[in-house]
């Protein structure tokens, strides 16, 4: 069996070489982290969860337009992607104040924003993640003001877009991270989005009991955290596609595990 090169490995993900150049290889694991790291587990069938809401996230989201990395799902944990430049920067939107913005302004959690704010930090554990302002952004030439206007773009759209979604199964979207990466033909790059939608890269509560569906379950010793991000697959109509969501499988150098990266949001 021909064995694929790694190329990164991060918190929540592999990648590895793909099939063609210009392509990678994004594997899914079960392990979850929490305040850079300091908090670690192995929770059984979330990489296969994670895996398919982000495949029904990316592709509907190109659906309408808006340009990413992912190519197809290949199996279970993996999914075929374009290669990209990964922008060094986590793009926060928020709706709803909680967790950093909350501790940050002394904001009740729960309290709904005037109107969604889009946040940029600094894509390094070392540093904790620092948030950054534009002029941090063109000073150091992390991306340039287009790259930034056509980012703040299409949060804004991803953003519509996932609150339409989640919204219609009554689930109430106050937050999300995404990344972003350069998509290069020849000497042209285009900024497309990147990484992953997941309810670990998202914060998502029962519209009716607030009840938390994502990785402050993790984050807080919640438990059911399973369970939870299983609730947000059935509620999008794709459990079906997913019998056996708990399977699990180590990741190796085959091809029949290959991957990719997470970073975490508070």
């Amino acid at each position: 069996m021909t064995r694929r090169k790694k190329i990164y490995e991060g918190k929540a993900k592999i990648l590895y070489e793909g099939p063609e150049p210009g392509t990678l290889i994004q594997y899914f694991k079960d392990d979850a982290t929490a305040f850079d790291g300091k908090k670690k587990a192995s929770l059984e069938g979330k990489g296969v969860i994670n895996n398919r809401i982000s495949e029904y996230m990316m592709t509907r989201l190109g659906a309408i337009g808006i340009q990413t990395h992912f190519i197809r799902r290949l199996n279970l944990r993996e999914q075929l992607i374009r290669e990209v430049e990964i922008i060094p920067l986590e793009v926060i939107c928020r709706n709803i104040a909680a967790g950093s913005l909350s501790t940050r302004f002394g904001l009740p959690e729960g309290q709904v924003l005037p109107r969604s704010i889009i946040e940029f930090c600094l894509k390094d554990d070392k540093l904790h993640d620092p948030m950054v302002a534009e002029e941090h952004i063109t000073a150091f030439n992390w991306a340039s003001p287009q790259e930034i206007d056509d980012i703040m773009a299409m949060t804004l759209r991803v953003n519509d877009f996932l609150c339409g979604v989640f919204s219609t199964v009554g689930i109430t979207l106050v937050d999300f991270k995404i990344e972003f990466g350069r998509l290069w033909e020849n000497d042209f790059a285009r900024v497309v989005l990147a990484d992953e939608i997941s309810p670990d890269s998202c914060r998502l509560w029962d519209s009716t009991t607030n009840e938390k569906l994502d990785k402050d379950r993790f984050r807080r010793d919640l438990g059911n955290v399973i369970e939870s991000y299983t609730e947000v697959a059935r509620r999008l109509g794709i459990m079906k596609e997913m019998p056996t969501v708990i399977q699990g499988g180590r990741p190796s150098n085959d091809d029949d595990h290959r991957a990719s990266n997470d970073d975490d949001k508070e």
